[in-house]
């Protein structure tokens, strides 16, 4: 084990780090989920309450990988090609 205060710390703010990183990185798994199966219903459908409900879906995805870029959860590069990959499933629709 840490054989000092400052391992003792190291330790504590690993774990810290690494449970807000595997929140927000599931999160947004779930969420991306959430939003290929509007992306699905609103294929099959074309209304427009389906279309409104895929943006608001859209928009919490992008909230959440922001918010996680800022606490370099995400690399800006990648929550960058994580965000136009699903602007452009959205604009295939």
């Amino acid at each position: 084990m840490a054989n000092n205060k400052s391992a003792e710390k190291r330790i504590l703010t690993n774990q810290r780090d690494r449970l807000r990183n595997r929140f927000y990185k599931s999160s947004v798994r779930t969420l991306i989920k959430s939003f290929f199966k509007e992306l699905q219903i609103y294929k099959n459908s074309k209304t427009p309450e389906g279309k409104e409900k895929l943006r608001k879906v859209l928009s919490s995805v992008y909230s959440l990988i922001d918010k996680g870029t800022k606490k370099n959860v995400f690399h800006k590069n990648a929550a960058a090609r994580k965000k136009a990959k699903l602007a452009a499933y959205l604009k295939s629709a």
